[in-house]
């Protein structure tokens, strides 16, 4: 989806458990290179590269790669990305996030009592190759090069310049961006979007939701007249009063 000059979402739907889930990844670029925010779940690579030339924005165009957080529904095609690309790609993430999506660690929320929870909650329908595979990435989560580490505060300048914002809580070292030209707050998952209303961060995949709400306030700052969220897509309407709301609790 066109969201303004330079600025895209990409809408990647994959085969989950028998059914489809949808994220929503974003991309920006100008004539100098692009951009692209977080790269899905394992296996969806090759529909990056479709949704980007869907967008008129070539695939070698895509000069860098930021990864919002270590979450594997974020980190997931990084590295087959990487290996598909005839570009040099240059990937940044927050410093807190380095070790776990580069493997050094294990993912925070991939906890022995996690995975058995998550491998519980399948439903008996879920064909058993399904089951396996599911499993397997949980053992074996996937990982990916980080080359600059981030902190918040940092400008990126690229197509019409990036802030980026630290916003811990959903995982320690979540980041969020601001995109200065089309007023677009790229939110990650610190928003979602739940029945077309724009809501606060997921609270059975937030560790400290007290600390995700409390990041919140620092969108106070940045003019914002949209919202990607990765989960449940574009918000537009009266975004700093709604966000305001959130971090004060009125869900």
């Amino acid at each position: 989806m066109h969201i303004a000059k330079g600025i895209e979402m990409l809408e990647i739907t994959v085969p989950v458990m028998g059914g489809t889930d949808t994220f929503c990844p974003a991309l920006i670029w100008d004539e100098a290179g692009a951009v692209l925010i977080d790269t899905g779940v394992p296996g969806a690579a090759q529909k990056f590269k479709e949704a980007a030339a869907e967008a008129s924005v070539p695939w070698d165009l895509v000069r860098t790669i930021l990864i919002t957080h270590q979450d594997i529904d974020h980190i997931g095609s990084l590295q087959a990305l990487l290996e598909q690309s005839q570009s040099k790609i240059t990937v940044f993430a927050h410093e807190i996030e380095r070790p776990y999506i580069e493997g050094d660690k294990m993912l925070l929320k991939l906890t022995p009592d996690a995975v058995a929870a998550a491998e519980a909650a399948l439903p008996p329908s879920v064909p058993e190759e399904w089951k396996r595979a599911f499993l397997h990435i949980l053992a074996h989560p996937p990982k990916g090069r980080v080359d600059q580490t981030l902190t918040g505060g940092e400008y990126l300048p690229i197509g019409g310049g990036i802030t980026i914002i630290h916003t811990p809580g959903h995982s320690p070292g979540h980041l969020s961006l601001y995109h200065h030209t089309s007023r677009t707050l790229i939110a990650a998952d610190a928003l979602t979007v739940r029945g077309g209303q724009l809501s606060g961060p997921d609270a059975a995949a937030t560790p400290d939701m007290a600390t995700a709400l409390q990041s919140l306030h620092k969108f106070a700052e940045f003019e914002i007249d949209q919202v990607i969220c990765y989960h449940g897509g574009l918000f537009r309407g009266d975004v700093n009063r709604r966000i305001a709301e959130l971090a004060q609790g009125d869900h």
